[in-house]
């Protein structure tokens, strides 16, 4: 069974940055979509960057030009780099796969973003 670890979450400032990182116990290929997604307290998950399995990258439009995602198929590992951080992207940040049956939900990493 697939396991995904996430990190690099923390405290940040208003403005500020962070680089999430989700390691995959499987092989992650071209061939295989993953994404990021998010849970903010009191509300549903919801998918934040995509990189499907044909290698197109969507994001839901509130982080358009400041989240950027990426994938090092050799490392299994997928990355997302947050910048001009706001307190509404306060979150538990998660892995998993996209264009197919999901994966367990891991524990997340969690990101706050507070002054």
């Amino acid at each position: 069974q697939v396991q995904f670890v996430e990190s690099g979450g923390g405290l940040v400032k208003p403005g500020g940055s962070l680089r999430l990182s989700c390691v995959v116990s499987e092989t992650i290929g071209s061939g295989v979509g993953m994404g990021w997604y998010r849970q903010a307290p009191g509300k549903e998950r919801e998918w934040v960057a995509l990189i499907t399995s044909v290698g197109s990258i969507t994001y839901i439009d509130s982080v358009k030009g400041r989240f950027t995602i990426s994938r090092d198929s050799a490392k299994n590992t997928v990355h997302l780099q947050m910048t001009d951080l706001r307190p509404e992207d306060t979150a538990v940040y998660y892995c998993n796969y996209v264009d197919r049956p999901y994966g367990p939900w891991a524990r997340g990493t969690q990101v706050t973003v507070s002054s």
